[in-house]
């Protein structure tokens, strides 16, 4: 009997249950628990602060004119004057038989203002001329004296076919200061303006006390 029960017991398969506890998302690496983000955010060390963005137009920077005892002059008859405005000592408007205007301006700054070179070259730009060097300076521009100023005067005709400019301009330096005449206009006004536009130079005087 001991010996049935024994083999009865052999052949008998119980049933157990074993419980398997769930992961949590904790023990999970963090990359398996949520998206990772696609929007940096300020603490991020790598990642760079916005540029600032610029501090809006840039400001105008006044160029002061000459003050002090200045120059005075006689305009021809048939030049117009208009109001000078901030930067000129005086302005006028140069018209021909067409219809066709030049601008005459008058302005006076301190200093040398870059000198006679600098000068003829800024001009020489405005109608489309290369710069020169300052072994062509004494070709390019005539000098005289007038009322006691010594003025250098150029003619530059402009190199744009497609619209012909010309400059008829003289400076004298007078008291710490470099005083501009220039005429600009169509190429054949200024031109024609030319005999009276050296009239006019030969005006031109400081003002008595």
């Amino acid at each position: 009997m001991a010996l049935a029960l024994l083999l009865a017991g052999c052949g008998k398969t119980d049933t157990a249950s074993y419980r398997i506890p769930k992961e949590k998302d904790a023990e999970l690496p963090a990359s398996m628990t949520q998206p990772a983000s696609t929007t940096p955010t300020p603490a991020d060390p790598l990642v760079a602060p916005p540029a600032a963005a610029p501090g809006g137009p840039m400001a105008g920077t006044a160029v002061p004119t000459a003050g002090g005892p200045g120059l005075t002059w006689t305009a021809p008859a048939a030049w117009q004057a208009k109001p000078a405005g901030a930067m000129r000592k005086g302005s006028f408007r140069v018209t021909d038989a067409a219809g066709a205007t030049a601008d005459l301006s008058i302005t006076a700054f301190p200093g040398a203002v870059g000198g006679e070179l600098a000068n003829l070259n800024r001009w020489r730009g405005q109608v489309a001329l290369p710069p020169i060097a300052a072994s062509d300076l004494a070709a390019a521009a005539t000098r005289f004296t007038a009322n006691g100023l010594s003025f250098t005067v150029v003619d530059l005709a402009g190199a744009d076919p497609a619209n012909p400019q010309r400059i008829l301009g003289g400076m004298t330096p007078y008291q710490d200061a470099m005083w501009f005449f220039k005429l600009t206009g169509p190429d054949a006004l200024v031109a024609q303006a030319k005999p009276a536009f050296l009239d006019f130079l030969q005006t031109v005087k400081p003002v008595t006390p």
